[in-house]
């Protein structure tokens, strides 16, 4: 990239990260109260957090099969006893056994 270009897309930047996070702020000054988008207001954080954890914990391996047993073990650990750290020894546990078995 020329040197030239670096300031210019700084403020380019800058200007549409401000906008995105002003423009909620200032269009919506009333609470929200239709009940939809309050509902899907309510999951995008998770919605959000899933579509970046699930595709990192399967390709986190070389193998697919070894991330699948993760997020299988993670799965049912998390259901059952809801510590992260057991949850997450579970995950590694999963892999290095299907790491041994494939």
């Amino acid at each position: 990239m020329k040197a030239s270009y670096v300031w210019p897309s700084l403020l380019l930047m800058i200007l549409v990260i401000y906008s995105v996070r002003m423009l909620p702020m200032v269009l919506l000054r009333r609470n929200i109260t239709n009940r939809f988008i309050r509902s899907f207001l309510y999951y995008v954080p998770y919605v959000t957090l899933s579509v970046m954890t699930f595709p990192a914990i399967i390709r986190a391996t070389d193998d697919i099969r070894c991330g699948f047993a993760a997020l299988a073990a993670g799965l049912v650990t998390a259901w059952v006893f809801q510590d992260l750290f057991i949850v997450a020894l579970s995950c590694c546990a999963a892999v290095l056994l299907t790491g041994f078995i494939f």
